[in-house]
């Protein structure tokens, strides 16, 4: 089966919105452990307008009891502040994403032109601290390879494309998902894990999920938008049904 991390960022942006701590970050954490998730994820934003680094410890704190069954993932761009969080909590995996200035939410993966010699020493000081690195990219051989060439131990595969492409109807989906299972299995020759997220659902997982190699699917939009009508502990368990091949 897939694994499923949850994304809480939504959760900060409610609370956020209107101040003080409620809803309760951990709280969510909690309600979505005990709903079978296998995995949390966050992602600290320069600017806290979601998640905020105190949430960060938090969630590390109460993980921590469940490391060993538990992941936990940070996600963000290589920002001194981030890095120096990552190596303070010691999280099982970070994903490095890049950042543009201005952006709602992530828009697209690492390109393969990116200079290499900064983030591979950041790779490799992470990945010496026992801390699994991700790198965000497209699903393009160019990309996988210079994730490879990087040192991460995985890729996790930038899923908005596939997920326009899955609107669009069934041949759609297919051509798309067939540049994912391309990139999949590259990435898999090349020792790499696989991982995917951004706009992945209850619809598009019903393909997404026979991705070739597919390790784990982080996801939060969509199942915090489903738990609005459901409940947080349903809609865990309904995503968890999806990953299930």
């Amino acid at each position: 089966m897939v694994r499923l991390s949850v994304n809480v960022n939504k959760v900060a942006t409610l609370r956020n919105s209107r101040g003080g701590d409620v809803p309760s970050v951990v709280d969510a954490v909690r309600v979505c452990l005990e709903a079978g998730a296998t995995g949390i994820t966050v992602h600290p934003r320069a600017d806290q307008r979601h998640i905020r680094r105190a949430d960060v410890r938090e969630i590390a704190a109460r993980l921590a009891p469940r490391r060993a069954e538990i992941e936990f993932n940070i996600e963000g761009d290589p920002r001194p502040d981030l890095l120096a969080l990552v190596r303070e909590v010691l999280p099982h995996q970070c994903t490095l994403v890049p950042v543009h200035p201005g952006e709602i939410t992530s828009q697209a993966g690492w390109p393969a032109d990116t200079p290499e010699d900064d983030l591979r020493r950041e790779v490799a000081d992470l990945q010496g601290r026992g801390v699994r690195v991700s790198l965000f990219v497209e699903a393009d051989e160019a990309a996988v390879r210079w994730a490879a060439s990087i040192g991460a131990a995985r890729i996790e595969l930038y899923t908005e494309p596939y997920a326009h492409a899955f609107r669009e109807g069934p041949e759609a989906a297919a051509r798309s998902f067939g540049r994912y299972a391309a990139a999949a299995e590259l990435a898999h020759a090349l020792g790499l894990g696989i991982n995917a997220g951004h706009d992945l659902d209850l619809d598009n997982l019903t393909l997404f999920r026979t991705l070739p190699h597919l390790d784990e699917v982080s996801i939060g939009h969509a199942l915090m938008s489903h738990a609005l009508y459901v409940g947080l502990d349903r809609a865990v368990r309904d995503y968890l049904a999806a990953c299930r091949v």
